[in-house]
């Protein structure tokens, strides 16, 4: 009698202890909790902010529909004030404490890299962030998935076609000295070689730098005809500003990560010229599209402000989430989920992002690139997509 008691009683804690073991970190029957850390108060805070209202103004959209399989989106945005040190301390608050389901387009390469072990070790997605760093999918990580195309290859694929349309006599760079700043470099200077050219001239900056008057000195010194960006906001609109106040006037070609209304508002017409590689289009106001233009001034209307490339960023990485965690089912599991995703395809949205397409070998969306060109104060989309 005593055995089959005890018999009983551990299979009891047995089950127990399994339901708990099944129970997945971030979901109840209710909702689902998201986490994402942005820059909200540092050098990149027009970023973080206009991730995090895209974020929440398609979080509000499904909440007002139902929410996904019933359960409504809770959306927890901590700032790492575009630091790595904070990014990690965020991400434990948000993986350890508030039991996010998945982080949600996170900001910046550096932070993410050093926030992923921390999600990892508790089964947590690293999904869509907004960096396009190759290490947002590789190594391999069952837990990773990215949709924008690499630094690397935006300048691999780019510069040697620039190099043939400009026909430079100088190639140089100025580039964040981390890791963003090293990818863009990286896939520069591995298209040039390519072509059997080498830079004439680089130079670097810390992260956080506001003075580039010794960096542009240099570049001219080396008569730099074209000069490759590894910068963000401030760094490009200083580097341009400086250069043409020294009558300094290559031509400008910029990643992904100066693509942003931001340079121009901020910069003025002294940012005409610029080139940079990009995917999803900026959303105007007065934007010829009628879809993106009613987006913009729905965006406009509820924030009071007008949203820029980032907000799209952030609206679309809860979009696709929500198709996934959708397409997962009633019971939502991170392994439901990821099964999800490694037959997930996205078709091309309203604002000209190219079709994503994941599968369990295949953990970033898309290697669709094109060009844009800041033309009469506003970006204009120069090229088609090229495929890697």
């Amino acid at each position: 009698m005593t055995t089959a008691r005890h018999t009983l009683i551990a299979l009891a804690l047995s089950l127990s202890a399994g339901a708990s073991f099944a129970q997945t970190q971030g979901v109840s029957k209710d909702e689902i909790v998201l986490g994402s850390i942005q820059d909200l108060s540092g050098p990149l805070a027009g970023f973080g902010k206009s991730v995090r209202q895209g974020m929440v103004l398609r979080v509000e959209e499904i909440n007002e529909q139902g929410g996904i399989n019933g359960r409504k989106i809770r959306l927890l945005v901590e700032d790492s004030k575009y630091d790595p040190r904070n990014a990690v301390l965020a991400a434990q608050k948000l993986v350890n404490q508030d039991k996010i389901f998945a982080m949600v387009a996170h900001l910046g390469t550096a932070q993410n890299m050093a926030a992923m072990p921390v999600q990892f070790q508790k089964n947590v997605v690293n999904f869509l962030p907004v960096t396009a760093a190759r290490e947002m999918y590789e190594p391999f990580h069952k837990l990773k998935f990215a949709n924008i195309a690499p630094y690397y290859e935006q300048m691999r694929t780019f510069l040697p076609r620039m190099v043939q349309e400009k026909k430079p006599k100088a190639i140089c760079a100025i580039y964040q000295d981390d890791e963003f700043g090293l990818e863009v470099l990286r896939g520069a200077e591995e298209g040039l070689k390519s072509m059997n050219l080498q830079m004439v001239e680089k130079t670097s900056f810390k992260r956080g730098a506001t003075d580039f008057s010794s960096q542009v000195a240099r570049m001219k010194a080396a008569n730099c005809d074209f000069v490759v960006l590894g910068t963000i906001i401030r760094e490009t609109i200083g580097t341009i500003a400086t250069a043409r106040k020294l009558d300094f006037n290559p031509t400008f070609f910029g990643s992904q990560a100066a693509y942003t209304d931001l340079i121009h508002k901020l910069g003025g017409p002294a940012m005409n010229g610029l080139y940079a590689t990009m995917t999803t289009q900026h959303p105007y106001l007065d934007e010829a599209s009628q879809p993106i233009r009613f987006w913009a001034n729905k965006f406009k209307t509820k924030f009071n402000e007008d949203p820029t490339v980032f907000s799209v960023y952030g609206y679309n990485a809860i979009d696709i989430f929500a198709r996934a965690a959708g397409q997962a089912g009633a019971n939502l599991t991170t392994d439901g989920f990821v099964k999800a995703m490694d037959s997930m395809t996205v078709p091309p949205d309203i604002f000209g992002s190219p079709e994503l397409r994941f599968s369990p070998q295949r953990r970033y969306g898309s290697m669709a690139m094109r060009l844009s060109q800041i033309q009469d104060g506003r970006w204009k989309v120069t090229s088609d997509y090229v495929n890697k």
